[in-house]
Parts: C-alpha cells; sequence; structure tokens
C-alpha cells in the first residue's frame, strides 16, 4: 500500500494538531501523510507531553516542530508564523485535539458545569474555527483540512455526556467552514472514526463496553486502528478527492449503519 501511495502527495505541506504517542489517531494521519510523500509540521501540548512526542516527530522526519496549547493566548499564532516562516504555505491541517474536565465528562449532560461546557467547547471546536482562520490565507493553491468527531455527535452514545454536542457542534463548524472556504479551493473535512483505545478515549466511563459493541454491529466484524483513520484522510487530501467536501465521514467497519 505504502509503494503505491508514496508520491500521491509529494510536497505537499501538512500540518498535524493532536500527536500525544503512538496510540493517537493523529499519529496515523502523520504516518500516512508522510508515507505519501507529505512535509510535517507536528506539535506537542506542553513539556509534559513533549518526551513521548519529540521520537516520534524525529521518526516521521518532521520538518517543524512546536508546542501548542490552544488555551495559552499566542501559541497557536506563533505555530502558523513558523509555518509561513519556513515553508510560506500550507496544503494540510489536521485537527485532533479534545478535552473536557472528567468531572464534567463522567457526569450526565444535566449536572455539566457551565464552564466545563465551555472549556470542551473551546478546545473541541472553536479551536478548530480559530486554527482554520489562520491556515487558510496559506492554503493559496487549497488544501484539506481534517477535524475528528465521533458517532456522539450524531446519537445518543451512552457515557459519551458533554462530549456529544461538543462534537456535534464541530461537525457543524466543519459544514460551515466548508461552505465559506470552498471558493478558494479548500476542503473541510470532519471525520467520525470508530472507537479507538486512544489516551483521550481512557476518560470515558465503561469504554470497554463501546468497544465491544462497535466490534459485534459492525458488519465488517471488527474495529478499527490508527491508521485506517490515517489513509482514508490521506485519500481525502489528494486530488482524487477534489470534489468532496463538508460531509462526514464515518470509519468505523460500518458499525453507524447499523441500528
Amino acid at each position: 500500500m505504502q509503494t503505491e501511495v508514496a508520491q500521491v502527495l509529494a510536497g505537499k505541506k501538512a500540518l498535524i494538531v493532536g500527536v500525544a504517542n503512538d496510540q493517537s489517531i493523529a499519529y496515523g494521519c502523520a504516518k500516512a501523510f508522510r508515507a505519501a510523500g507529505a512535509e510535517l509540521a507536528v506539535t506537542w501540548l506542553n513539556d509534559k507531553a513533549r518526551p513521548h512526542v519529540e521520537p516520534l516527530t524525529k521518526e516521521l522526519g518532521a520538518e517543524i516542530v512546536a508546542p501548542l496549547d490552544v488555551t495559552r493566548p499566542g501559541e497557536l499564532e506563533t505555530v502558523f508564523d513558523l509555518i509561513s516562516e519556513r515553508w510560506g504555505r500550507l496544503d494540510i491541517l489536521v485537527h485532533s485535539i479534545a478535552f473536557a474536565p472528567k468531572e464534567d465528562l463522567q457526569g450526565g449532560l444535566l449536572d455539566c458545569s457551565a464552564e466545563g461546557f465551555a472549556k470542551a467547547m473551546d478546545i473541541s471546536c472553536h479551536s478548530f474555527i480559530r486554527m482554520a482562520r489562520l491556515a487558510a490565507p496559506l492554503m493559496t493553491e487549497g488544501g484539506a483540512m481534517f477535524a475528528m468527531s465521533y458517532l456522539g455527535a450524531e446519537r445518543v452514545v451512552p457515557n459519551y455526556n458533554v462530549m456529544g454536542p461538543v462534537k456535534a457542534a464541530l461537525e457543524s463548524a466543519c459544514r460551515y467552514l466548508a461552505y465559506e472556504l470552498g471558493p478558494k479551493g479548500v476542503r473541510v473535512h470532519p471525520i467520525s472514526p470508530g472507537p479507538l483505545k486512544t489516551r483521550a478515549a481512557s476518560g470515558l466511563k465503561d469504554f470497554n463496553l463501546m468497544l465491544n459493541e462497535a466490534a459485534s454491529k459492525a458488519p465488517l466484524g471488527e474495529l478499527i486502528d490508527i491508521m485506517d483513520v490515517g489513509w482514508t484522510c490521506a485519500y481525502l487530501a489528494t486530488p482524487f478527492a477534489h470534489r468532496l467536501t463538508g460531509d462526514t465521514v464515518y470509519i468505523d467497519s460500518g458499525a453507524s449503519i447499523v441500528a
């Protein structure tokens, strides 16, 4: 597979936000883009995350590496300044970050605090809009933006709680951005992977039950992995998908079609 797609993204510049370790969805995307020939910029959250992410950036041959906490004023702008100075343009943006305070995530929506809801919305949704605002001027030859969602945005998934409404807002934001950026040749893709064993997912109550249910109901009878997401996003970033934008793309072995 890698030989067949090795040059499909040759020369393309991709910013990957959300790599936490070698099990994260963002890492799968970074590996797929790199295998397809793209040049990478990769961020880590903070000093605590850096030792886990920095070796991966070296493995991937990332040309630009930097810290990025979207809640810290100026850090997002600094990353895009680096990209502008080093590359002068951007072709691909991957937003794969989400957060809600544990007490708000593990309680029901009725019990979610206003502060917790606002923080989840800011980090998990509005930060993508802020990134898109900075990325769009650099996508002078068009481009592709990706944001990671989940089935809980569309249907009630027990224990997904506050993240359901937040991811619904993210998917809606993607549609509106696809509409606004379409005339510039920029495509926006909300991606909805099936449940994966990532560090972020570990904060969900009864997550193993979600994994088991997803595998049992999927027509293909198995869970996905991070490279399934990565290869799909790599395809969507190529000219082969140049007329696709805005619609949520489900990568879940077909589980989402089963009631």
